[in-house]
């Protein structure tokens, strides 16, 4: 068991969903005992940010079929954007949302409420502490001017009457349209992906940053940075409190630590995310806030697309891949690189996130928490290929990969929902219950 800063072999007791007892069990004729003999016991993961598409963008991506591939990765709890058709801007499509997921996600589930400078009056009337946090990420990509970080003033005006987090999505569109149209000039259409990196850049991204966290001080504001990918930002954040305690937070996505601008030759578009992937001083720079604390989550912005959306000319191409299904794997690969202690991935996927939105009785091993686990034989080889991925659009960026570690099972709610390939879906997962 990998849990709370250490490592022990122990037994786990699970009744009713709940781990009942840690500790040596002794086994009663009723107790259905599963074998995790050399094998490693995590809390499942919990992702901070997703797009599983549901609803308006099926043919990409849905409640059920993210879901799945999440469960199949270790990752039982997720929490999704609003960038959905429609943007979930009200809380009457919140609800709707929920109703969706109680139908059909197998892992356990909860939602952004969607802000922009349309709806940020009813917002700001609104009781935002019943929200697990407000966004405007993906909301860009409906009209230029959604992002907050373009909005001093109605970022601003969100920092002085929000009870909510706040995550946002941190570039300088200003930025980053004088940047493309430098680079159209030169090259039309058809720009090279090796160039995103500079079109949407670490200037657009830092003075976003820079600024959003002045606003939030100013306001007392608890603020999030969604997705970070430059090492300058990273000196922007404080790793001398506990998490607790902090206002200003932030996440690295596993892209973001995976790849570097080294591999826009081999993938091109298939990498395309905004903010971009950038340079290997960049990963490197995350990587070590990640494990200094100045870094606090990590997600994957699971953000899927038909390979014919992908595929397009710059301009046209979607910005975003899918990840969940893999992302402990690349966390784990990088353990055995001798980067990142096992410890310190459980403390950043799995505590950290149920810590920073405040999740009750989730996120640890704990007596009396939900019994969200992930079994993992950490010397199992397998080659990521199309025939083993769950993602609806049928495609990721780690195809050819091979990975040394292997998800065995995952339980939800103390319920064994994926055993060595197997699903077992007769049960949903559940609306993740916050501390308001």
């Amino acid at each position: 068991m990998v849990n709370e800063g250490y490592s022990t072999t122990t037994d786990i007791l699970i009744y009713d969903g709940i781990i009942q007892k840690i500790g040596n069990i002794y086994v009663e004729p009723n107790h259905n005992v599963i074998d995790g003999t050399d094998k490693h016991l995590f809390p499942g993961i919990i992702d901070g940010q997703v797009h599983f598409r549901d609803p308006g963008l099926t043919h990409k991506g849905d409640l059920y079929t993210e879901s799945k591939a999440a469960i199949a990765g270790g990752t039982t709890s997720f929490i999704d954007m609003p960038n959905t058709v429609p943007n979930i801007l009200t809380v009457e499509s919140l609800k709707e949302k929920y109703e969706i997921a109680s139908k059909k996600s197998l892992a356990n589930y909860s939602f952004f409420l969607g802000v922009n400078g349309d709806n940020i009056e009813d917002v700001i009337k609104t009781d935002t502490s019943q929200f697990i946090g407000v966004s405007d990420d993906g909301l860009y990509f409906t009209k230029k001017g959604n992002l907050l970080a373009d909005n001093p003033e109605t970022m601003e005006k969100l920092f002085a009457n929000c009870k909510s987090i706040i995550a946002i999505h941190s570039e300088k569109e200003a930025v980053v349209e004088k940047n493309e149209q430098a680079f159209r000039e030169k090259y039309g259409d058809d720009i090279p992906a090796k160039f995103h990196p500079i079109i949407r850049s670490t200037e657009g991204c830092y003075e976003a940053t820079k600024q959003a966290i002045e606003l939030a001080q100013k306001h007392n504001a608890r603020l999030h940075i969604l997705h970070l990918t430059t090492e300058a930002e990273t000196h922007l954040f404080q790793n001398d409190i506990p998490l607790q305690e902090k206002k200003i937070t932030t996440e690295v996505s596993v892209h973001h630590l995976w790849f570097s601008d080294k591999d826009y030759e081999r993938l091109g578009m298939l990498i395309k995310w905004n903010p971009a992937i950038k340079t290997e001083q960049d990963k490197e720079g995350l990587l070590k806030a990640l494990l200094d604390d100045k870094i606090d989550i990590i997600t994957t912005d699971h953000a899927p697309h038909t390979l014919e959306e992908k595929q397009k000319p710059y301009f046209q191409s979607m910005s975003g891949a899918p990840m969940v299904q893999h992302s402990l794997n690349c966390m784990l690969e990088f353990y055995k690189q001798d980067l990142i202690s096992l410890e310190k991935i459980v403390e950043k996927m799995c505590h950290n996130p149920a810590i920073l939105y405040s999740m009750t009785n989730r996120g640890f091993i704990r007596e009396g928490y939900f019994a969200d686990l992930t079994l993992v034989d950490l010397n199992s080889q397998w080659t990521v290929a199309k025939d083993n991925l769950l993602y609806k659009c049928g495609w990721s960026p780690l195809e050819g990969t091979t990975f040394q570690t292997e998800i065995k099972q995952t339980f939800v709610n103390g319920n064994l929902v994926y055993d060595h390939g197997l699903f077992y879906e007769e049960k949903s997962g559940m609306a993740i219950d916050f501390k308001k």
